[in-house]
Parts: C-alpha cells; sequence; structure tokens
C-alpha cells in the first residue's frame, strides 16, 4: 500500500509540479504588473479587420495613473493621425492636421474594452469568471470576455504573454472565431517616468497654422494668410455612396454646395429608415477648433470618430462626413458609416454609368 500512495504523490508531482501555471497566477501577475506602473508607454501595431479590408494603424499608448490617457493612433495607408487624450479637463480626439479637436463627456476609456490599454484589458480579465488559460511551448494566454458596446460582434479576446509575462499582442475574435482586430506589442515601458505635462491639449495643437494674436513678425503672418488652408480647396471629384442602405430607403436628394473652404455635398434618404449624409472637404482651421460632443470617440476602420446618439462624424482621405438619423438604430447608423470607409465604395462616377 505503501508503495501505492508513493507512486501516486509522484503521479500528481509530474500532473501539477513541472513548471505548469494556473489561470489564477498569470492573472495574478498580470494585474500586479498593470497595478504597479506608474506610467506606461506602449508601442506597436494595430490591425482591424472588416470584410476584405484590413486597416493599420501605427500605436502609441500613454498612460499616468490615475486617470491620464494619450493615445496615437497613425493610419500606415495615408498617415492620418489622430490622437485620444483624457487629463483633467475631459476626453478628446485631436487630428494635429486639422487644428481640430472633438471634446467628450466620456467616461472612455473605462465604459468599454480598449486592445491597446492595459487597465481596460485586465479589467476584461478580471469581470470574466470564466476567463481561461492556455499554455503553449512559447506563450501563455488569456481568453476572456470583451465589453464592446458599440460592436456586438466581438465577443472575446486572446492577450498573450511570453514565459516571462511580457505582453506580447492581443487578438479580439468574433463568434466564428475570426480575428477582427489585432494589436502587435513592439514595447511596453512599465516605468515610462512620465507626468501631467505629458498630457496637455495645447501640446498636439498643429503649429503650421498661423494665428495673428501669436505671430512676432506682422509681415510674415501677412504672408502665411495668403496661404491659409481656409481658402477654397477644391471640388470633390466623386461623390462618395454608402453600400450599405437600409432596406426600404432610397437616395431622394443630392445637392452640392460651394463652400469658403470646398464643395459640400448633401445627399438625403427617405423611406422607411431616414437620414443625411453630409460630404466635404476638410479644411484646416486658423485657429484651434473644439467641437463638444455627447459622446464616446470610437474606432472606425481608418478614423476615429465621434459617436452621438442619432449621429457620427469623422475624418477620412482629406473628407469629413457627418451622418444623422433620428430613425437608425445605432448598429444601423455604424453600418452606413463603416460601409463609407470600406477600400470599394460606390462613386458618383460608377452611379453615372
Amino acid at each position: 500500500m505503501k508503495k501505492i500512495s508513493i507512486l501516486s504523490l509522484l503521479l500528481l508531482f509530474l500532473t501539477f509540479g513541472c513548471g505548469k501555471v494556473d489561470v489564477g497566477k498569470v492573472k495574478s501577475d498580470f494585474e500586479d504588473k498593470v497595478n504597479k506602473s506608474k506610467s506606461y508607454l506602449l508601442s506597436g501595431t494595430m490591425e482591424i479587420m472588416n470584410n476584405d479590408d484590413t486597416f493599420v494603424y501605427t500605436v502609441e499608448a500613454s498612460f499616468l495613473k490615475d486617470d491620464y490617457y494619450k493615445v496615437r493612433l497613425v493610419n500606415q495607408t495615408n498617415n492620418h493621425e489622430q490622437v485620444i487624450l483624457k487629463n483633467d479637463d475631459g476626453v478628446y480626439v485631436v487630428t494635429p492636421s486639422l487644428n481640430k479637436s472633438f471634446k467628450f463627456q466620456s467616461e472612455w476609456p473605462s465604459n468599454s474594452s480598449q486592445s491597446y490599454l492595459l487597465t481596460p484589458l485586465l479589467n476584461d480579465v478580471k469581470n470574466d469568471a470564466e476567463t481561461t488559460l492556455e499554455e503553449t511551448d512559447n506563450n501563455y494566454v488569456l481568453k476572456s470576455k470583451v465589453n464592446y458596446p458599440n460592436n456586438t460582434e466581438l465577443v472575446y479576446e486572446k492577450i498573450y504573454f511570453d514565459k516571462n509575462m511580457n505582453l506580447e499582442r492581443i487578438e479580439v475574435c468574433n463568434n466564428d472565431d475570426t480575428v477582427k482586430i489585432k494589436v502587435n506589442v513592439k514595447s511596453l515601458d512599465l516605468k515610462a517616468g512620465l507626468d501631467k505635462d505629458d498630457f496637455v491639449l495645447e501640446d498636439l495643437i498643429s503649429k503650421d497654422c498661423c494665428n495673428t494674436n501669436t505671430c512676432e513678425d506682422n509681415n510674415t503672418c501677412e504672408n502665411k494668410e495668403t496661404t491659409t488652408p481656409d481658402k477654397k480647396t477644391g471640388a470633390i471629384e466623386d461623390i462618395i455612396y454608402p453600400l450599405y442602405i437600409p432596406s426600404e430607403t432610397y437616395l431622394t436628394s443630392k445637392e452640392v454646395m460651394d463652400t469658403d473652404t470646398g464643395d459640400r455635398v448633401i445627399l438625403t434618404y427617405s423611406g422607411s429608415k431616414n437620414f443625411v449624409l453630409v460630404e466635404e472637404v476638410a479644411a484646416t482651421s486658423k485657429e484651434f477648433e473644439i467641437i463638444p460632443v455627447y459622446g464616446d470617440p470610437l474606432l472606425l476602420n481608418d478614423s476615429v470618430a465621434a459617436l452621438q446618439a442619432n449621429s457620427i462624424h469623422w475624418t477620412s482621405n482629406n473628407m469629413e462626413y457627418y451622418l444623422t438619423g433620428n430613425d437608425l438604430s445605432e448598429g444601423e447608423l455604424l453600418s452606413i458609416a463603416t460601409s463609407l470607409t470600406n477600400a470599394d465604395v460606390v462613386t458618383s462616377k460608377q452611379v453615372e454609368k
């Protein structure tokens, strides 16, 4: 009997004592790393997959305890840069090239999952009692549910660590186990030494725009004003039409207006779901412009959009879009908007054919 007992103990040791790590240990180690960091700097790339299209960003995310965030996103296709900033004054989405910003009344980022920020990732893991752990030759992989209120297609994420618990990548998937968002972490400095001066809105304002109140040389200011981006920048060559339109809804009006900064197109759709789509040439403001928004920042394929109750506003490929419709559900609103940012779009030339 004693031999059997010893053999049983050996089997237990071989099963559980040879470097195996349970999910609680990995969750605890991840939590310790995040909670001990007073500030961090994460850099890498993010891919967003939408049907046959893939949108790739360079990402640089900064954090300072307790609630300061700065996320710099650069679209690798068109070099379009936007910055999501949270400081004591609020939440902003800044487009430096246009000298414009949305200012949100929002609980971002605590009100949803964020694949490039550590605290939301940790919250996903902690809030899911069914979080699982997979161990491979090179990785520990935590799998947990996600919370994307504006995209119910996203249901779970996989967080990959190396065997030293260094974060390597995050994959967000749908019910079909298809990866829809992938973040590859190139570097993560958990002792970045940041302070509040690294989260100042004014530091993100474009320095290329002339402000007559700040120029030291009046002649220089006058010369700059002759080439200010506020003048007419050109016509819209192709009107972009949404690939997705709710059933029993049709284009009933198309109006093209000539403004000081370029063309503006107003498309009116009527039927079962009435909505209006405005497209205009994106123009740089002479002075920094802040647009108040009651909603949330939303990553919309190739741009960070401002999402409100019945409208969404974003910039893509030097065009500004504003979509609104009281009859639209949030899902329909986003379906129309994302169909405008796909690579294969319907243009005015195609419609005229």
